[in-house]
């Protein structure tokens, strides 16, 4: 007997939610021009936000990359005196003359990035269901600060369409990913939402359950935590696998940079029965520098992720070069820049097991780490744990542009008691410190 699989997406779920604070539709896309078989990556994000002083605001974000030639177009237009526009009764929003509109599992969408005069009209058809991020656990509410957002997604779909360009107009096909979000969500402010705190507090109270329920606590090895890596920021991975199956990462750091996610690991084989892995460690292989302010990104994400017998390993690597998209807070802000999204295409590799088998994986994937940009800008701590039978003992690691020092101290009480300290000055001119 087939099992039936339903849409948990309702058609309101689709459509807008104002006043929400802040709510956004993306939709990104691995294309090949049909006419010279290049390839491409493209994003784009429709979003609104109404503000608590009744202001209304609505933006257009977009962007291409040439993967051949790895080059970025870029597009960015805002609007901070109207919300997109919409109808009632069906999902279609637009921003100037570009808009999304259907219903699962179509959609259709137009997208004019009127700098570099280029035209998409895609679509949109879903080959998987619909899924919350943690949707078992909160039916796809996550918090932020003190506020909470929903998060769905729809994370394989065939895309078809055409591109007009300077150069002539391609046919495009290849493979998309869809997502929807919405909430009382603020990202220069995020701990402002005191009227929502009672919600909040049950979502974190049940994310927080779940998460201990699929970790068994112990001291690790080694652990990092950084300023960058506050709980505002996240890394975000979507990957399609050569062999068909799919899988979402999606982790809110806590400030840890090595170490115990917070976030979780969707995965599924068929884009109908998603599993999600609450036991997942991760860390960064390959750092980058921001060109423009004083943070680390990663563009090499090493993954291992328990569910029951099911285990996943996985590296992620950037393979282009990395489009800093940076929306700037107020100037004077009193703890937070900006907040950045540093987006790259990439390759997936690694190993399923499922209790029994070893499947080996490979893939493509489009990794987003974003980042709230501290005012004290990078600074970062590392503590290795010595554990019998090497030893007893504890080291740390400590790297402070604020401070402008680097510190490393290491006590250690067995095989032999050892102290070891080192202190070294940080030169000024070696942070490219970026604020304007």
């Amino acid at each position: 007997m087939n099992k039936e699989y339903t849409n948990p997406w309702t058609s309101e779920d689709e459509r807008e939610h104002f006043p929400s604070e802040l709510e956004w539709w993306c939709a990104i896309s691995f294309l090949r021009s049909v006419e010279d078989n290049k390839k491409w990556v493209f994003k784009a994000s429709l979003s609104e936000w109404f503000e608590k002083s009744k202001k209304t605001g609505s933006l257009l974000n977009a962007s291409l990359l040439d993967q051949d030639s790895d080059k970025h177009f870029t597009y960015g237009s805002r609007n901070d005196t109207a919300k997109l526009e919409s109808v009632k009764d069906s999902f279609f929003i637009r921003y100037e003359d570009s808009f999304i509109k259907g219903s699962y599992p179509n959609y259709e969408m137009y997208f004019n990035d009127k700098k570099n005069n280029i035209k998409l009209n895609i679509n949109y058809h879903a080959e998987s269901l619909p899924h919350w991020i943690a949707q078992e656990v909160t039916d796809g509410w996550l918090p932020m600060g003190l506020g909470f957002y929903r998060y769905g997604f729809v994370p394989k779909c065939k895309v078809s369409g055409t591109m007009l360009t300077n150069n002539g107009t391609y046919r495009l096909e290849g493979k998309g990913y869809f997502e929807h979000v919405w909430g009382s969500i603020w990202y220069d402010n995020p701990l402002s939402n005191f009227s929502e705190l009672k919600k909040t507090i049950s979502i974190y109270s049940k994310l927080i359950g779940w998460w201990i329920d699929n970790h068994r606590i112990q001291i690790p090895k080694s652990i990092m935590f950084s300023t960058e890596n506050n709980p505002f920021g996240y890394d975000w991975v979507w990957a399609l696998l050569d062999n068909g199956w799919i899988i979402f990462y999606g982790n809110i750091l806590f400030w840890i940079m090595e170490g115990p996610a917070a976030g979780t690991l969707i995965f599924s084989k068929d884009g109908k029965t998603y599993t999600e892995f609450g036991n997942v460690h991760f860390k960064y292989n390959k750092t980058q520098y921001s060109k423009k302010y004083d943070f680390l990104y990663p563009t090499d994400i090493e993954i291992t992720a328990k569910h029951g017998k099911e285990k996943l390993y996985l590296r992620f690597k950037m393979k282009n070069e990395s489009n800093e998209y940076t929306g700037r807070f107020a100037e004077g802000g009193k703890y937070w820049l900006c907040f950045i999204i540093c987006e790259s295409a990439g390759i997936v590799e690694g190993y399923y097991f499922d209790g029994q088998e070893k499947t080996k994986l490979s893939g493509i994937c489009k990794i987003e780490p974003q980042r709230q940009v501290s005012v004290i800008g990078h600074n970062s701590l590392k503590i290795d744990f010595l554990k019998p039978p090497e030893g007893v003992g504890i080291s740390f690691d400590l790297d402070s542009h604020y401070l402008r020092k680097k510190i490393f101290t290491k006590i250690q009480l067995a095989p032999y008691p050892k102290i070891k300290f080192n202190f070294k000055r940080i030169d000024n001119f070696k942070i490219n410190k970026k604020t304007k």
